[in-house]
């Protein structure tokens, strides 16, 4: 694998969107971007994407992947053996159906290892109903145990998480250059409603940020002070696919539109409005100075900017259709060949690097989309 090739001037950010048990497929790039060399400045994340960032940015390089293999490895522990269930879309199939079947069943029934468990039955009788079918206290004990909040806090790696104010129905983001983030956002971050309640955050409730956006690009790209970026945006649902052919197909194709969908359009959005300010920069420096000196000047050159973006698009692709229930389908196996399709996938198009070809001083933004496919058929 070629040596990594970061641009003059550009800062490394790490994108990683919401997508539960399809999560491994960041760790995975992760671990081919550490293989190369490329350590990000910046690490943003939103749900299973916001764990993965803390993950990261929590740890000093040389433990990270390790970290994250830990987790992954903790949440698709063997659980309780389901026997005589067929859970839909797995009845009738081979060993390795079975096991991803087993693994929707005891996710559903009872949770999975270091990460979510069904309420306490007594729990329910002395206080009620609880807001939420599952409760996340295993998460917060695997944070505390994996991730350095004090490390998080130094800043050596930046971390952004997202999440939904319940309340208002706003998408905020703590920012470790503002905020002490500790587990308490990472859970509001990734605490998808009804499955798990809201987490609370001096006094107010939030929850999953995916809610409202499922990736961090739009956040990222438009902070203030902006800077030069090389940016790997990590999808784990891609908005091309296959005409289902029964109900579970659907359901699963209804999940890839809806959340990749809100990604495209936000990266497309974001690179038009970019473009605009990056030639409205060079526009206002051709002006005499008379009309640079105007108001209406002067309110345009605040909007202008001097920054340039790659963004580097990974989207998961498996090669046939995963199931409805792939997003909690935590099975050992489908982690390992998620981590595996990421590493690959990310090694590819590392090893293409199309961003160390120059841009003209024209160019705003340069969108590499599906990239690592592109590399590999190249």
């Amino acid at each position: 694998m070629s040596a990594a090739i970061v641009p003059a001037g550009k800062q490394v950010a790490l994108l990683l969107q919401g997508g539960g048990a399809l999560g491994s497929y960041q760790a995975g790039v992760y671990a081919a971007l550490a293989e190369a060399g490329y350590a990000p400045d910046w690490v943003a994340g939103i749900s299973i994407g916001a764990i993965n960032a803390a993950l990261i940015a929590g740890n000093a390089p040389t433990d990270r992947v390790d970290r994250l293999r830990a987790f992954w490895e903790g949440v698709t522990a063997p659980g309780l053996p389901i026997f005589g269930f067929a859970a839909p879309g797995y009845a009738g199939l081979g060993h390795a159906a079975l096991e991803r079947g087993a693994a929707v069943a005891g996710a559903l029934t009872v949770g999975r290892p270091g990460f979510f468990a069904r309420w306490d039955p007594i729990s329910w009788m002395l206080a009620g109903f609880p807001p939420s079918h599952y409760h996340t206290d295993p998460l917060r004990q695997t944070l505390e145990r994996l991730v350095d909040f004090d490390r998080i806090a130094a800043g050596p790696t930046r971390l952004s998480v997202g999440a939904v104010h319940v309340a208002s129905g706003e998408m905020r983001y703590f920012d470790s250059r503002e905020t002490r983030i500790g587990p308490a956002h990472v859970l509001a971050s990734s605490a998808l409603p009804p499955g798990f309640a809201a987490a609370e955050i001096e006094g107010e409730a939030y929850w999953d940020g995916g809610l409202v956006s499922n990736t961090p690009l739009q956040y990222v790209l438009s902070c203030y002070p902006r800077r030069s970026l090389l940016a790997f945006q990590v999808d784990v649902f891609a908005a091309a696919g296959v005409v289902p052919r029964d109900a579970d197909g659907v359901e699963e194709r209804m999940k890839e539109i809806r959340f990749a969908s809100r990604t495209r359009l936000g990266t497309e959005t974001f690179a038009t409005m970019h473009e605009i300010r990056h030639r409205l920069d060079r526009l206002l420096a051709q002006l005499p100075e008379a009309l640079r000196a105007t108001p209406e000047a002067r309110y345009l050159s605040e909007i202008a900017c001097v920054t340039t973006m790659d963004i580097v698009q990974l989207t998961a692709r498996p090669e046939a259709p995963e199931g409805a229930a792939k997003d909690y389908e935590f099975s050992r196996t489908s982690m390992e060949a998620r981590w595996a399709r990421g590493q690959a996938d990310a090694r590819a198009i590392l090893d293409a690097a199309p961003w160390r070809e120059a841009a003209g001083p024209e160019v705003g933004v340069r969108v590499f989309a599906d990239a690592a496919r592109a590399a590999v058929a190249g």
